[in-house]
């Protein structure tokens, strides 16, 4: 739980009206952020139908009413307009333990809205995919924005946050057939 409130340390995602955590698997950080930041809504997107099942159970049984679970993978999510889909209609994008940092920034430009952020949480810090990141971000629309070390707050030695804010537009091209983004990762 200290690990997902570490992402409170990041001032635009604690002002954020709508939130999607890709790759919410067993609902880390959203279940926590949604219970922090209850006048936000909080998207749980997940491919797995299990999980969407346990996180809205759980999501009932707690008492969380502002979480939504989406059973869809990221891009099939964020290539449908609002209110159906998610493409450019988020302030914060989450992620924990999903994939490299370009990868996430790929799959977060078309949900956020222009001028939102990736909050991406990751463990040691590791400059080959902080490079990549680099290489990948501006075809992306994305821009690097600093690097919190939250390991204290986090009870884990070296836990790092990554912000990345949404540059531009949407680029043409994005979100790419799901999967793509994973198998050959931008930069």
């Amino acid at each position: 739980m200290d690990d997902s409130l570490t992402g409170l340390e990041v001032s635009d995602l604690v002002v954020a009206a709508t939130v999607a955590d890709i790759g919410a698997g067993a609902g880390f950080p959203g279940f926590v952020l949604a219970a922090a930041l209850p006048s936000a809504r909080v998207d749980m997107i997940e491919s797995v139908t299990r999980k969407c099942d346990f996180m809205r159970e759980a999501a009932a049984k707690a008492g969380i009413g502002n979480v939504r679970v989406v059973n869809s993978r990221s891009e099939e999510h964020a290539a449908t307009p609002p209110p159906e889909g998610g493409r450019d209609a988020y302030d914060a994008v989450t992620a924990r333990a999903v994939g490299r940092l370009s990868t996430l920034a790929e799959l977060a430009s078309p949900l956020l809205r222009e001028g939102g952020v990736l909050v991406a949480w990751k463990g040691r810090r590791d400059t080959e995919e902080e490079a990549q990141l680099d290489r990948a971000a501006a075809p992306l629309a994305m821009r690097p924005e600093r690097i919190l070390e939250v390991g204290a707050l986090a009870g884990y030695e070296h836990r790092h946050l990554h912000v990345v804010r949404k540059a531009g537009p949407t680029p043409s091209g994005l979100p790419r057939r799901a999967g793509l983004a994973k198998k050959r990762p931008p930069g």
